[in-house]
């Protein structure tokens, strides 16, 4: 026991050692400064500013950035949309794979330019190589260079005084992918392949079985059957089976992986390459990829913290920001991993499941890679859905009911615990908005952060995006639930078929991505309303953010005096915790106590 709560705390050190010298840097980077990689880099920014016509010193109102971060999301969505839907006519398709439908095209579009990546299909069997790199793969950079730009624009409205510019979205948008995504991913794809993560341009190959196995009519597998190739006859207890299919040649997916998994994960994104994600064994072989995909799930949303501290010259206040989300992240991770080690009765009744620790990983290893073990099994699963990234190791269906419900509420709670990259920071950020004037109106002092008050405007706008997240999933949720046709969908009855479909809203709802794995969301109203989800959950907040900004650059700094409240101390960290917990928590509760709390107490 003692090794693995080791271990775990050898994974949160070394994503903070790595994500305070990544701060400094992304710092530097998004002010103009210079860096270690400027003579490199600098040219090529200077590069697409003059073929793109960009005006680096251009200083938009919050309006001007808003209407350049929409239009921006709004060609990229079009243009993945007929990608997907022509891809069956155009190169780059080996497979030969066709167009596809238009349901899944606008539900994959919408999930990729939303930062999402929630996937309702498999992408090795549905997508062509080209879509995958130029559709997938671009959204995966721009989407989450899209959140950056926007949490420094709100950095700026802070920091600036009596101003009326954000600065231009299209500088933050190139430097955050020249300066930031690029080589930090170049760096990461190499040791992925280096680590064994496939990454070529060859066809799928077929190879042959070491043994041939048997499958039924409905391509299960069938157990202890005797099969002889030669003869074609499959036999099982002296019987024969003459609906048996003998399966000797497995499929075996190629492709550019790496390039995608490395973007995929330290741009929040979440998307596999392969259906089942990072828990095949191309996209994540062994501990080495997973520690390093892991890792890279957290390193920027923990960077921009410390990015955020010394931007506005307050080193205290991204640390106090950081410690929030570090103590939501512990003890959603201490909960997982503790659900899982002690499993469930049912597991352990009659000794018929040895969930033991004595040389082995004991505890409920279903749904787990035997490869990976509960520790890191339980701490992807926190570090994904607190990272609105959406990959995964492990079937989260297959989890405890509270371990499933803490991978739920994270994502609930608006992904504020770290976050996507940029989103995760400044929804953090309104969240500190509202802490502030509501412990303001507590004790009669004018609401104040960072040396700007806290006025109706900004409060009006801090709830929108608070409650962004709780309204597009409890009101997607709620109409699906109403449908009859959403039962056809559920892998589970009951409360775990609920808890399956309150996860996928949630999931888009928190532009996260992943999916309980027994959910079929692959129908025309679930990819209809999921990418409405998506897109209310991503742009309202960003909206609402940027108004803010724009509110604030306009105002003059306030000197701090004795009446000031303290927004840096243990106990603002605890109210803003608190905060995000009532907003986020309780707006979920009922439906919690109907799902996985409710199959909790019924395994008692």
């Amino acid at each position: 026991m003692i090794g693995t709560i080791i271990q775990y705390a050898i994974y949160l050190v070394i994503l903070v050692i790595l994500a305070i010298p990544l701060g400094a840097y992304i710092k530097k980077a998004m002010n103009g400064e210079k860096t270690f990689l400027s003579r490199v880099l600098i040219p090529c920014e200077k590069l697409v500013y003059k073929v793109m016509h960009v005006n680096e010193h251009e200083e938009m109102s919050w309006k001007k950035y808003t209407v350049s971060v929409l239009i921006f999301s709004a060609v990229g969505l079009i243009f993945l949309f007929g990608l997907q839907m022509l891809q069956g006519v155009l190169m780059g398709n080996p497979q030969g794979l066709s167009g596809v439908k238009w349901d899944l095209s606008f539900n994959t579009a919408v999930s990729f330019v939303t930062n999402t990546n929630w996937q309702a299909y498999s992408g090795e069997s549905t997508l062509s190589y080209l879509t995958q790199a130029i559709g997938l793969t671009v959204q995966n950079f721009v989407s989450a260079a899209t959140g950056i730009a926007v949490l420094f624009a709100l950095i700026r409205g802070f920091m600036k005084v009596k101003s009326k510019g954000l600065g231009s979205f299209w500088v933050d948008l190139t430097r955050s992918i020249i300066h930031i995504l690029i080589p930090l991913n170049l760096v990461i794809a190499i040791l992925l392949v280096a680590g064994g993560v496939i990454q070529n341009l060859s066809p799928a190959q077929s190879v042959s079985l070491v043994e041939p196995i048997a499958v039924n009519s409905e391509g299960q597998i069938i157990e202890n059957a005797k099969i002889d190739v030669v003869a074609k006859t499959v036999m099982v207890d002296g019987q024969k089976i003459s609906s048996a299919k003998i399966i000797t040649q497995q499929f075996v997916p190629m492709g550019p992986a790496a390039s995608q998994v490395a973007i995929k994960q330290t741009g929040t994104n979440g998307g596999g390459y392969m259906g089942v994600n990072s828990a095949h064994p191309l996209e994540n072989p062994n501990a080495f990829t997973n520690l390093l995909e892991m890792i890279s799930l957290l390193l920027i949303p923990v960077a921009l913290c410390f990015t955020f501290g010394t931007m506005i010259k307050n080193k205290k206040q991204g640390i106090a920001i950081f410690s929030a989300m570090a103590i939501c992240l512990v003890i959603a991770l201490g909960t997982i991993a503790v659900s899982e080690q002690y499993a469930t009765p049912q597991l352990a009744q009659g000794g018929n499941v040895d969930i033991s620790m004595v040389d082995q990983s004991g505890g409920n290893m279903e749904g787990k890679e035997s490869r990976f073990g509960i520790a890191t099994s339980s701490t992807w699963a926190a570090y994904t859905t607190a990272a609105s990234n959406g990959s995964v190791n492990s079937m989260h269906d297959s989890y405890t009911p509270i371990g499933g419900m803490v991978t739920m509420l994270q994502m609930q709670l608006g992904e504020v615990i770290f976050g996507g990259v940029g989103c995760g920071l400044y929804g953090m950020l309104a969240f500190a908005i509202l802490t502030v004037f509501i412990a303001g109106l507590m004790v009669g002092r004018t609401p104040e952060f960072l040396g700007k008050k806290i006025e109706p405007y900004e409060m009006k706008w801090a709830v929108v995006v608070c409650l962004a997240t709780p309204v597009a999933i409890l009101v997607g949720s709620g109409i699906a639930a109403a449908l009859p046709s959403t039962a056809d969908s559920l892998n589970n009855g009951g409360a775990h078929g609920l808890s399956e479909m309150l996860y996928a809203y949630s999931s888009c709802g928190g532009n996260n991505g992943s999916a309980f794995a027994g959910f079929n969301a692959n129908t025309v109203f679930l990819n209809l309303s999921l990418g409405l989800v998506m897109l209310f959950a991503r742009f309202v907040p960003i909206v609402g953010i940027l108004a803010i900004a724009g509110n604030l650059v306009g105002k003059k700094k306030i000197a701090v005096t004795a009446g000031t409240l303290s927004t840096t101390n243990a106990m603002f960290v605890f109210l803003l915790i608190f905060i995000v917990l009532l907003v986020g928590a309780l707006s979920f509760f009922p439906a919690l106590a109907l799902g996985p709390l409710a199959e909790f107490f019924s395994m008692l």
